[in-house]
């Protein structure tokens, strides 16, 4: 089984050999450009698993990249993770509005930023092998083998974080989702500050559900929930 890729857009270079050396050393086969413009030509041609994508960066910042990106239809379904700077709360927010999976804040630690990955990686994949194939009503359907989400015969394209929230809201439908489980069984992990991520996924997958979005109830103060 060959390797899977990681695109690394940093315009540090410290930080971005420090992040060839331990993805690589991860089993990763990792390719990385110093800045947005060429972080896109080089997505074009590596066609990474993944994007790790600095923010703050001369020229073609990190949202503008992003917002690129998943303007591409040949890279819109490419995961991307932030990685920001401490203070830079609402840019963080913004590049999870604009599709960004994940972020990670500087400095970070290499273990937990593989860690991150592989778990994006995981919602790319393969559905549980218990998990149904196929969910319909009315005029959404969902075909969980193929990570697809059709609302009223249109096909809507979902980054994999929303795809993964989706089917976990949908399997529990009628329950109340706490956000502290939305981020163990969506995120894999539970970090300070990412209710705010919770929220921001919700409000997306809401907006591409279209006339739908009312089946994701909110429960004040606790999460949400799929309308049985």
């Amino acid at each position: 089984m060959s390797a899977q890729k990681v695109l690394v857009v940093e315009d540090h270079r410290d930080t971005r050999e420090l992040l060839k050396y331990n993805l690589t050393s991860a089993g990763f086969d990792v390719a990385a450009a110093e800045d947005g413009q060429g972080g896109l030509n080089l997505a074009a041609a590596f066609k990474p698993d993944i994007v790790l994508l600095d923010l703050m960066m001369p020229g073609m910042d990190g949202l503008e990249t992003c917002r690129q990106l998943k303007s591409d239809a040949a890279l819109s379904r490419i995961p991307v993770i932030m990685l920001t700077a401490k203070g830079e709360e609402v840019d963080k927010i913004v590049g999870l509005e604009l599709g960004a999976d994940d972020y990670v804040v500087k400095p970070f630690s290499p273990r937990e930023l593989v860690l991150r990955i592989k778990a994006i990686l995981r919602r790319s994949g393969a559905p549980e092998p218990d998990a149904p194939k196929f969910w319909e009503r009315e005029g959404l359907k969902v075909d969980f083998e193929a990570h697809q989400l059709t609302v009223d015969s249109e096909e809507i394209a979902l980054t994999a974080t929303e795809f993964k929230l989706l089917t976990v809201l949908i399997s529990g439908a009628g329950k109340v989702q706490t956000r502290d489980n939305l981020l163990d069984t969506v995120w894999d992990t539970h970090f300070e500050g990412y209710s705010r991520t919770v929220d921001t996924h919700v409000r997306r997958l809401r907006q591409k559900l279209g006339p739908y979005a009312p089946f994701i109830e909110t429960v004040r103060g606790v999460g949400y929930r799929f309308k049985a």
